[in-house]
């Protein structure tokens, strides 16, 4: 809508038309109009202040309020700061919001109840509750408004018990919680699992007639989800007399977070039929759901109906799809991903790619995972941790060192993830200097103190590399009690080294800490039968079924044409079942001619030689690489993905087949990827 506006108009005619145009939803004309007047006056810019906060633009509104001051022609006045507080704690802008606080103080208003309200508000949405704390302790008069403000902000800061304090002390004071205030502080109770404290609020809520708030029963649904009761969950959504998109999403994610997909995807369904109006937050909502609960395909499925319905994915969406797209079954889905942040300009967000970063390690690309992190203007912490990561799960272990030393040379402070994924590296590559280097650098130099994480990838730097002594005595000189993680990797070294004596020694300690994890029993079997023990190997079976602990089966799976497809040892239903063992049979002569013996230690049962080299063939993974061979259809590399460790025959075999045949074959077993390439692999038999 245009107005005719008559030129040289006083100030409060000319305000009268920016709020006319304001009320048109036109802020371009009402700016353009703001712009004629030669001396504005201090509401005309509080007024464009607040339209332009209102209208999704607090940049443009802190900008304004900057114009102010430098022009000095007006001082701000408590209408004009309180304007630019919203705008301040709408765009999150802490730098300005303390420049808006210092104001507030300068002019003598910090002590206005009103103004302070907005300030610790402000504050809370910029997560600086020191600010927020200074702001509130210096108001004379404090409201419901102020203490839910407080509140408020310990939430959004990640201090939950901070937040249930401040709510004490309000009743203490005498002022009596409102709707918003329960809303404000029943997600901490969800945060501390703290039931108890969230039932006497649901009551408070109940005695006080807040039972219909819409946002209290959200909050409640969540609370009772949190605290994994299901069901106060569903009687509070049920009877709720008022219901929206958010007490919806809230049920929604509740049943997801409790393991029941089904029922969740039900609710979803019948959100879209009672005419609930579904937005982003209801698609990640379920999107995001499905993958937490190993629906990867439904959640691909979601992805292109919500498509296809003319909604857009965000940021969420993608790094929620992404998050699926990391296991091959989504592999495909993971570069059309990519594909969308590429066409819609999104590769500059920073959460996004370095999902995709991730995505393509575990993939097993991570040439294409590096390309990624090479591209991003901007690498955080997170970012620089998951390109470390993803080359020490690839067995790049000077590659992972020298990317932490570019990382801390960037400026970039590195926290406790960095040095576990770098440590890993140094273990995976048997760099036991580097590896003590930056062990004790952690405390010395970056201030960061050891966890039983970072202990336990030092015994198994040192164990992988033989020094297993020294391994062992590093376990007996932590400061803190040894975790299941350090004797386990104290173990898994004796199986490498042959050492019994000390694998003896980890094992039962390992049977003492964590008397239910099969991996353990299994890995001492194997040191004992390799050893020859046949006697104590069979005492170590039989304390397994004594305890009724049952070996996790090995299984592998490739996909080919766009279904993956699954093998367990001795596999025999698959269509080209003759096929892929003729083809192994073959394998198995070439390296005989080639002079290469099978591995026959591998083999956990005392049979004869004959037996033990049949006995190898019907591993999984061999299974799951020669089907990958015989479908490659032009294709140079195989993937094969194994939920158990490679064994060390298969190990072999693989690589004399990538020899063999002229391909690539990446496997990626229960620790790291293995490329398989001209005979070699990038392991260098370090694994």
């Amino acid at each position: 809508m245009v107005f005719k506006v008559p030129r040289n108009l006083p100030s409060h005619l000319n305000i009268k038309f920016i709020k006319k145009y304001l009320e048109s939803k036109d802020l371009a004309r009402a700016r353009q109009l703001f712009d004629k007047i030669s001396e504005p006056d201090l509401q005309s810019w509080t007024v464009l202040i607040s339209a332009y906060t209102k209208n999704g633009q607090p940049k443009e509104a802190i900008q304004l309020y900057a114009e102010i001051k430098n022009s000095r022609r007006a001082i701000p006045d408590k209408l004009a700061i309180l304007a630019v507080a919203k705008a301040c704690a709408t765009a999150g802008d802490l730098l300005t919001a303390k420049e808006i606080h210092f104001d507030a103080m300068k002019y003598k208003l910090s002590s206005d109840l009103v103004l302070g309200n907005a300030l610790v508000d402000m504050y809370g949405k910029c997560k600086y509750f020191e600010g927020a704390e200074n702001v509130f302790s210096d108001l004379s008069i404090k409201d419901v408004i102020s203490w839910t403000s407080l509140c408020s902000c310990y939430v959004n800061c990640k201090l939950p018990r901070e937040a249930l304090r401040a709510f004490r002390e309000m009743g203490l004071s005498g002022t009596m919680p409102n709707a918003m205030t329960l809303s404000t502080v029943l997600p901490a109770c969800s945060d501390l699992k703290c039931l108890n404290l969230g039932k006497v609020i649901h009551g408070f809520g109940i005695k006080n007639g807040m039972e219909d708030n819409v946002f209290v029963n959200s909050a409640l649904v969540n609370m009772y989800a949190s605290c994994s009761c299901i069901k106060d969950a569903e009687l509070v959504f049920s009877y709720a007399p008022q219901l929206d998109a958010v007490s919806w999403n809230v049920i929604i994610s509740a049943y997801f977070s409790n393991g029941e997909c089904g029922k969740a995807l039900d609710k979803f369904q019948e959100m879209r039929s009672r005419g609930f109006k579904i937005n982003n937050v209801s698609w990640n909502s379920v999107i995001s759901g499905c993958i937490d609960n190993g629906k990867t395909q439904e959640a691909l499925e979601l992805l292109g109906e919500m498509q296809q319905l003319g909604w857009k994915p965000n940021q969420v969406t993608i790094t929620s799809v992404l998050t699926a797209s990391s296991h091959l079954e989504g592999w495909r889905g993971g570069k059309e991903i990519h594909a969308y942040i590429v066409r819609h300009h999104l590769t500059e967000d920073l959460i996004a790619s370095t999902a995709l970063v991730l995505m393509y390690a575990k993939a097993g690309n991570l040439e294409l995972s590096h390309r990624v992190f090479n591209m991003m203007p901007l690498k955080d912490t997170v970012a620089w941790n998951t390109i470390i990561i993803a080359s020490s799960m690839h067995g790049r272990g000077e590659e992972a060192v020298s990317l932490f030393t570019k990382m801390v040379d960037s400026g970039v402070k590195p926290n406790s993830v960095t040095f576990t994924g770098v440590l890993s590296g140094c273990s995976h590559s048997q760099m036991v200097d580097e590896g003590l280097s930056i062990f004790h650098s952690m405390s010395k130099d970056h201030k960061i103190e050891p966890d039983a994480e970072h202990y336990s990838s030092m015994v198994d730097v040192l164990g992988r590399a033989g020094r297993l002594t020294e391994a062992y005595n590093f376990i007996k000189q932590m400061p803190i009690e040894p975790s299941a993680s350090a004797w386990g990797a104290l173990l898994g070294a004796c199986r490498i080294h042959k050492n019994i004596d000390v694998g003896r020694i980890a094992a039962n300690r390992l049977f003492e800490i964590e008397p239910e994890n099969p991996g353990n029993y299994v890995l001492f079997f194997n040191i004992l039968v390799t050893a020859k023990l046949w006697e104590e190997a069979s005492e170590t079976r039989k304390l397994m079924r004594d305890r009724g602990i049952r070996k996790v089966p090995g299984c592998s799976w490739v996909r080919v044409k766009n279904r993956v497809h699954t093998f367990v040892v001795a596999d025999k239903n698959n269509d080209q079942s003759v096929d892929i063992y003729k083809f192994l049979d073959e394998i198995r002569k070439k390296m005989k001619l080639a002079g290469l013996v099978p591995a026959t230690e591998f083999v956990l049962q005392d049979l004869d030689g004959e037996e033990k080299e049949e006995s190898l063939c019907n591993h999984s993974e061999k299974l799951a690489v020669a089907f990958g061979i015989l479908n490659l259809k032009g294709e140079s590399s195989v993937k094969v993905f194994k939920n158990l460790r490679i064994c060390g025959d298969c190990h072999n075999t693989i690589k004399f087949i990538a020899k063999n045949v002229g391909v690539q074959i990446i496997v990626r077993d229960s620790l790291r990827f293995h490329h398989f390439r001209d005979g070699l692999c990038s392991c260098g038999e370090l694994w």
